[in-house]
């Protein structure tokens, strides 16, 4: 029978080791030190942990922008006051007069000589022109047939200068449109139409401020020069000839 005075706990008692062939219970080790007497839950790590950095780089980028911006916007107002009080206007070509002389038209291929004679004009207040480099040509219709270069010239603030220029063709081929074009005028017109294009890099300065060097185009069209058929020398007709310019 069970003893009355022995307490009552409500707990089984634990299961001692079961015996072992013998009868006797068998030894078991002791459980480990780090063993829990419960299962640890996992770990999950979906949130990163907080760069202490972000935000000194997000500030130093903001700065950065910032800089460029108020940069640009100062160039920009600096550069738009200069051109304002400056006004830059584009130079002024005039053609004043044109010859040909020797002219020989054969088999396709032409001799001449042709003798420009131009205007250019500075109508800036405030800027100072300097051409150094120039390349001119004389065409027929859209046919070039000879080109030569012009040497450089400085040109003051609204003031002029004239320059004189020579091509020369030597038994250049001609393009069988363009030859019998230049025959039909000089019957029927007692004439041939040619154009100068020039193409010129200037630079533009006013005092301290020098602009980089633009290239300046230059068309003279339309440039009647009164040669007959039986004749191999002839002039400008019409008087001077304003030229169109452009950047």
């Amino acid at each position: 029978m069970a003893d009355p005075n022995r307490p009552v706990t409500g707990y089984p008692a634990a299961a001692g080791p079961p015996p072992n062939h013998n009868g006797y219970p068998s030894a078991q080790p002791p459980p480990p030190a780090t063993a829990y007497p419960y299962a640890a839950p996992p770990y999950y790590n979906n949130y990163p942990y907080p760069d202490p950095y972000a935000a000194q780089r997000n500030t130093f980028l903001r700065r950065v922008i910032a800089i460029l911006v108020a940069s640009t916007i100062i160039t920009g107002t600096i550069l738009f006051v200069i051109w304002i009080v400056i006004l830059p206007r584009i130079p002024e070509f005039q053609v004043d007069s044109l010859s040909v002389s020797n002219l020989n038209l054969s088999n396709s291929l032409i001799t001449a000589n042709w003798d420009l004679r131009f205007t250019a004009r500075n109508p800036n207040k405030k800027l100072t022109l300097y051409y150094d480099e120039i390349a001119a040509a004389i065409f027929y219709d859209s046919l070039s047939i000879a080109d030569t270069t012009v040497p450089p010239f400085f040109m003051d603030r609204v003031n002029e200068t004239s320059q004189e220029v020579r091509f020369v063709a030597s038994g250049a081929y001609v393009e069988k449109w363009a030859f019998e074009g230049m025959g039909k005028e000089r019957v029927e017109k007692a004439s041939v139409r040619f154009n100068v294009r020039m193409v010129a890099r200037v630079s533009f300065k006013a005092g301290a401020w020098r602009a980089r060097r633009r290239y300046l185009r230059v068309y003279c069209g339309d440039l009647s020069v009164g040669v007959a058929l039986n004749k191999s020398s002839g002039n400008l007709l019409g008087g001077q000839r304003q030229c169109r310019v452009g950047l």
